[in-house]
């Protein structure tokens, strides 16, 4: 079982900059599986208690000189610890950076990049050797190594399980409205933490997206109309214009063409700190059964308007039972 591959610019810049500080947000530790094709971080598939996240990226999107192998089909799966990742990556960006004159050597086309690999080694005081993803930069003079602790790599089994959970994750709600603000939206739900711990989530065909907070005593939650809808979509009538926002709703509800799910404010704050990945457009949209809320986050392909295939992100909430509010 070998991996080893250098990032590049564009990688570390995505890892370090943006997809790590918002995959630390959701979850300290998560699976990295690597393929022959891509490198997805996944939170939560396996024992779907909290919030689910797939972050997958091209293997060109984050590195060069990409080198794996493995006895089940070239595919490689373990937890790693996110923050200790992010640290390690900025330290050891930092270090380079400021010592680059030293560190370079001038001949080497690999001089001064990251490289980044699985190693086994013997740590003090231990007898058996362990598992690392070692971070490091080598130089002329010098050299910068940074040693992740993992996991044992996942089993042939375990693998397989953990990719049925990612095909399962894909499945897309019938309808998705995309959502204006996310900052603005974090906001709402600071508030919305004061009051309760349940959050009723409200979507419709028409482009509504309500969510809000409700105790015996007080009610709070905001609302936005005539989003952007993908997929099923249809258009309000007439007489539900002038109806209050709980009216229109339970309408929009019996003709089927809303939804609506309780989740945990928690789980939704923390999915929205998927904005540090600083993503284009996000959608918000409610699986068939209600049995999830899918948030999915769209990037563009800098300077135009064109989605980048070769990244992803997008998250699950699970739904709670009606009777926990």
């Amino acid at each position: 079982m070998k991996f080893k591959a250098f990032l590049t610019d564009n990688g570390v810049n995505l890892l370090e900059k943006r997809f790590l500080p918002a995959l630390d947000k959701i979850g300290k530790t998560c699976h990295l599986y690597l393929t022959r094709d891509n490198a997805i971080f996944l939170h939560n598939l396996l024992n779907g208690d909290g919030v689910q996240s797939v972050a997958q990226f091209r293997i060109q999107a984050l590195f060069d000189d990409y080198r794996i192998s493995s006895q089940n089909d070239d595919r490689i799966a373990f937890t790693i610890d996110v923050s200790l990742l992010l640290r390690a990556l900025r330290s050891t960006v930092s270090i380079s950076s400021e010592y680059g004159a030293d560190v370079a050597a001038p001949d080497s086309d690999s001089s001064n990049r990251l490289q980044i690999k699985l190693v086994k080694k013997l740590p003090p005081n231990c007898t058996v050797a362990m598992p690392f993803l070692t971070v490091e930069t080598r130089g002329y003079k010098s050299a910068v190594i940074q040693d992740i602790p993992i996991s044992k790599p996942l089993s042939r089994a375990q693998v397989v399980e953990l990719q049925n959970a990612l095909e399962m994750a894909q499945d897309l709600p019938q309808t998705l409205v995309q959502v204006p603000d996310l900052i603005q939206l974090q906001n709402f739900v600071d508030r919305m933490k004061n009051v309760g711990d349940v959050l009723n989530v409200f979507i419709s065909k028409y482009g509504d997206l309500r969510v809000d907070v409700s105790t015996t005593l007080i009610s709070l939650g905001a609302e936005f109309r005539k989003l952007l809808v993908i997929g099923e979509q249809a258009n309000e009538p007439a007489e539900d214009q002038n109806l209050s926002a709980r009216s229109r709703s339970s309408k929009s509800i019996s003709r089927g063409d809303g939804q609506t799910v309780q989740v945990s404010v928690k789980h939704f704050s923390k999915s929205l700190q998927c904005h540090l990945s600083k993503p284009d457009c996000a959608f918000y949209g409610i699986a068939p059964q209600g049995s999830c809320l899918t948030m999915i986050f769209q990037f563009f392909i800098p300077g135009s308007r064109q989605s980048d295939k070769s990244i992803s992100l997008h998250c699950r909430l699970p739904v709670l039972d009606p009777g926990s509010s």
